[in-house]
Order: structure tokens, then C-alpha cells, then sequence
């Protein structure tokens, strides 16, 4: 095989990883992942099972003709009916490969296929045959190879191999070997299969232990050329090896594993959003890589060190990964260096305020509220500190009303500007109109970001808490409201937004004001 450094990326999040979604993907929502995909510059993406429905089979004929660039494979058992099938959804690729499987470990050859190994093998060998005549590029896998006995596996890899299959994929179907064991099973094949330097070994590992990332790293350093893996590590059960885990392992560690991939690092973050989104599976925020934290900082030693020298807490830029920059949290746990740094990218000078005033007041309101954002920095060098009770806008009372039958409807009373006055809206439900009748009174109208409802407390005594991100005027507002009522603390969550909406603009003013004089 050439190349021995490259390292082959086989993305399956349209096959395995679409088997782990409640519901399956439209045919469209695959073709704009394929794009997506595509943009990574992985070498083959694996896009379905064409025998499996009229759906998949088109879908895997749409993105054969309409995605260019990577090998498109299909997945089929060994049996005629399903490599007939890839062989026609897959007839106007580009580039195409199929891809053939049967079990080969003792339990699954006893249990679920009730065959030999003798018979297995037949059956690899003429599916492999029927195969090559559709495409060049077959793909073989030893289901459940990590607990097939190694001199088994032997026998039908050789003869695979000898059948035209050019890929021998060894899966840990179940997740349960560990990285010296899966490294000792390729040795033992790249040892003493005679004909193996005609094939490029491949590994598919499943995370039941999370060991998906590990064992895949493990093969690569024991000689294996190729790792299946999906976008976020979605898949079936605890899912699969992260797609962006090894490639910026092999990125980062590339002094060390002497192997590369032709991954476009840049295009990682993109791709994983959009898989979350369209998969409907959101990403863990400590996720590796992706994650919401992947790049933030919370620990005021954390971020003093960054801003010194990124590296000293970042072993890899989040611009190496699509992400825009680091994200350094303002919390009660950071430090004077932190907040001068944000003040200064924000476009003030330290003889815009006094540092000793402002961080007690910044550790006040973040003792308070968790996160300060730069708003609140702002309001706090022209108004010192916060005082709800000077607000331009005071809730006065929430009266709603909703059932099954009819829309529901919501009156608001505010104090504005101490003048008080009252508006009534409907909508979908109750929350809904109550944030229409406050946009009425406060004449604004706000984006909605995020809405996030939970509980406080145990029991039916438990209070609600809810936490809001809005976008006004391309500017995004969190605010937070507690109370009994589910509805009363929506509305107190939305008069907060509008409060730091309203003294946001009075800063605006204010700094306006300062350059005029």
C-alpha cells in the first residue's frame, strides 16, 4: 500500500451514527451532512445501507451523484441482494466503495448466524467476488473481530484479500477490548497473514467502555492505516471514535505517532455543530474538542496564563478547529488581569475607572449571578454597581390564563419609569403571551436565544428558575428570574433583558457623550 504515514479517515456518521437517532434523517438533511462532511476532506464516507429501504437506497444514490471529492461507500451483508443493491445505488460516484461484513466471532457465529467459520468464509469470499465486479474498491469486516480468536481471523482475512478485498476492517463491534489488546491483534495479523501487504488494515471501534479514541490510536501505532469513526462520536449505543478526537490527536501528536491524516482541522467545529443540530444530538459541553468548554477558562490562574501565553493551558489553538477564539469566563474565581484585558478589547482605558471600585463590585454582582458579562462591565464603570430598584422597568403584576380549549392570554402590569402602566397579549401559552404584552409596553422587540426552565429546591414547594438569552440589535442578553410561578419568573427573566437592554443603550449614550467632550 502507499503512503505508510497517511493515516485514512472513513467517516460513518450516515450509517452507524445515524443508527443511534430517534427518528432517521430526511433524504435532504443527509445530503447537506454529506456537503458538510465532504468539507473535511475525510478519504471515504460510508452513506447508508442501500438494501435496508427505498429511502436509504436513494439517499445513497443522491449523494453518490451529487457529492464530490471523497470514496462514497455503502455497507452490505454478505449476501447477494445487498451488494446488488450498493453496487446500483452507488453506479454514478465519483469514486465508490462497498463495503461487506459477516461475523466471525464464536459467540456470533453459534448464536446469530448458526454457521461455521468454514461457512462464514465461503460466503466472505463469493460476496467479495460479486462485489468487484461493481467497483475495484471492496471493503471487508471481521464482525466482532475483537473477540474472535486471532488465528481465525487469519484464516478469512488471507482469503478475503486473495477474493480482491483491498480494506480488511477489524471492528471492536462491542467496545470491549482494550488498546494492548486490539494493538496485539494487529501484530499478530500483520505477522502472519502472507498476503496482508496487499490490504490496508482498518479499525472500527465502538465507546461501550470508552475506549473507541484509545483502542483506534492503539491500532494505528501497531501498523493499522485506516479508523471509521463519526462527527461528535455518535452511533450505536455509547457510539463510536470521534471523528475530531483522532484527527487533531494525530495532528497534535504527529512528533510522536509519525502518522498523519489529510483532515482540514478548520472545517472540525462547523461540521460538529451542524451534526448536533440536524441530529437533534447536542454535544456535551466537555466534550473534547467540540465542547462548549473545550476552550473556555473559568480559573483566574487559567486565564492570567493564557493571555501570557496561550499555550500554557491550550495545547491547540480553537482557530486550529473552526472555533472563532477562547472564551475566557468572567467569574467570581478571575482575577484583576482577566477583567483589564476584556475592558481593553472593549475599548477602554485604566483611566476609564478604578480598578479597586470596580473588581468589588465585580465580585459582588458574580457572587451573585455566576457569569458577569460585558455589559454588566460596562454598566458597573458608569453606575458603580447594580440596584434593581432603579430600574427604568419594575414588574408590577402578572395575571395569565390558558387552557386546552382556547388561546391563552396574559396581562402585564410595569412600573415604567415609576409611571405605572398594564398591557394584555395572547399566544401559544401563557409565557408566549406575556412576552408579547411586554414587548407592547416597552416598544421592543427581542430575539430569542435560549429558554431554559429548572427547577429549584425539592417538592412541590420547588421554585422555578428561568434563564434567558435574547438578542437585541445583534447584541446577545441573559437574564434570570425566580418565583413560584413558572410564568411570573419568565416574565421576571424578560424585564431583566430589557433592563440590560435599556442600560446598555444609556452607556452607548454616555460614551458617546465623553468623545463629544
Amino acid at each position: 500500500m502507499q503512503d505508510k504515514d497517511k493515516v485514512w479517515i472513513f467517516d460513518t456518521t450516515l450509517r452507524d451514527g445515524e443508527q443511534a437517532l430517534k427518528a432517521s434523517l430526511t433524504e435532504d438533511d443527509k445530503i447537506q451532512l454529506a456537503h458538510t462532511i465532504s468539507r473535511l476532506n475525510v478519504d471515504v464516507m460510508e452513506v447508508g445501507f442501500p438494501v435496508s429501504s427505498p429511502a436509504d437506497f436513494r439517499s445513497v444514490q443522491r449523494i453518490a451523484t451529487e457529492v464530490k471529492g471523497p470514496i462514497i461507500c455503502g455497507l452490505a451483508r454478505s449476501v447477494a441482494k445487498d451488494i446488488e443493491a450498493c453496487g446500483e445505488a452507488l453506479r454514478t460516484a465519483q469514486q465508490s466503495r462497498i463495503h461487506t461484513f459477516i461475523a466471525t466471532s464464536p459467540l456470533h457465529l453459534e448464536h446469530k448466524l448458526r454457521m461455521s467459520l468454514d461457512d462464514a468464509t465461503a460466503m466472505a469470499v463469493k460476496s467479495i467476488k460479486l462485489a468487484r465486479n461493481y467497483t475495484d474498491d471492496v471493503e471487508f469486516s471481521c464482525e466482532d473481530a475483537g473477540r474472535t480468536p486471532h488465528w481465525d481471523l487469519c484464516k478469512i482475512v488471507e482469503q478475503a484479500i486473495n477474493a480482491g478485498a483491498s480494506t480488511i476492517n477489524l471492528p471492536d463491534t462491542v467496545g470491549f477490548v482494550t488498546p494492548d489488546e486490539y494493538a496485539a491483534m494487529i501484530h499478530h495479523l500483520m505477522n502472519n497473514v502472507p498476503n496482508i501487504d496487499k490490504a490496508r488494515l482498518s479499525v472500527h471501534c465502538h465507546n461501550d467502555l470508552g475506549l473507541a479514541v484509545a483502542n483506534s490510536v492503539a491500532a494505528v501505532q501497531a501498523g493499522a492505516r485506516q479508523i471509521e469513526c463519526t462527527i461528535n462520536g455518535i452511533g450505536e449505543r455509547a457510539g463510536n471514535c470521534s471523528l475530531e478526537e483522532v484527527a487533531m490527536i494525530m495532528k497534535m501528536r504527529k512528533d510522536h505517532l509519525n502518522v498523519r491524516t489529510d483532515i482540514k482541522s478548520e472545517e472540525i467545529y462547523r461540521a460538529s455543530r451542524q451534526v448536533a443540530k440536524i441530529c437533534n444530538m447536542p454535544v456535551q459541553p466537555n466534550k473534547a474538542i467540540v465542547g462548549e468548554n473545550a476552550f473556555a477558562h473559568s480559573s483566574g490562574i487559567h486565564q492570567d496564563g493564557v493571555l501570557k501565553a496561550q499555550n500554557t493551558y491550550e495545547i491547540m489553538s480553537p482557530e486550529s478547529v473552526g472555533v472563532p477564539n477562547n472564551q475566557l469566563n468572567m467569574t467570581s474565581r478571575s482575577g484583576r488581569h482577566v477583567i483589564e484585558h476584556r475592558l481593553e478589547e472593549l475599548g477602554y482605558q485604566k483611566a476609564d475607572y478604578d480598578m479597586d471600585s470596580l473588581y468589588e463590585s465585580f465580585l459582588a454582582l458574580a457572587d451573585q449571578k455566576g457569569t458577569v458579562y460585558d455589559y454588566d462591565l460596562e454598566a458597573m464603570i458608569y453606575f458603580n454597581q447594580i440596584n434593581d430598584k432603579d430600574e427604568k422597568y419594575q414588574l408590577e403584576f402578572v395575571n395569565s390564563a390558558s387552557n386546552s380549549q382556547s388561546v391563552a392570554s396574559s396581562t402585564i402590569g410595569m412600573l415604567i419609569d415609576g409611571e405605572a402602566k398594564q398591557e394584555a397579549a395572547t399566544g401559544n401559552g401563557p409565557v408566549e403571551a406575556s412576552f408579547a404584552a411586554i414587548e407592547r409596553l416597552t416598544g421592543m422587540s427581542v430575539e430569542m436565544i435560549e429558554y431554559n426552565l429548572e427547577a429549584t429546591g425539592q417538592g412541590a414547594s420547588s421554585l422555578g428558575q428561568v434563564n434567558i438569552i435574547a438578542k437585541y440589535d445583534g447584541r446577545p442578553y441573559h437574564g434570570a428570574g425566580i418565583a413560584a410561578d413558572v410564568v411570573e419568573a419568565s416574565v421576571r427573566a424578560m424585564i431583566r433583558v430589557y433592563n440590560l437592554i435599556y442600560r446598555a443603550q444609556k452607556v452607548s449614550d454616555l460614551k458617546q457623550q465623553r468623545k463629544a467632550g
